[in-house]
């Protein structure tokens, strides 16, 4: 986020950093990265993967029912 003053002031969007060591404050990010570490674990070497690879890995977490939406699946992504 080097750009991160140019880009508040040209779309007029705060911009909020989490505070080191602060996993509460990225709750989604933590999740996610479990999510993905169903998949990789940690230290995996992401370049041996293809993007067909990733891609697969992708539609299955974009793919799954979300509890907010009562357990069904996003349509526009699925």
């Amino acid at each position: 986020m080097a750009g991160h003053k140019a880009f508040k002031i040209a779309t007029r969007v705060p911009v909020y950093f989490c505070d080191p060591a602060s996993p509460w404050q990225r709750v989604l990010n933590e999740n996610t990265n479990g999510l993905l570490r169903q998949y990789f674990p940690k230290s995996t070497d992401l370049a041996v993967y293809g993007p067909e690879d990733l891609e697969h890995v992708a539609q299955k977490l974009n793919c799954r029912p979300c509890k907010t939406l009562g357990w069904k699946l996003q349509p526009s992504v699925c």
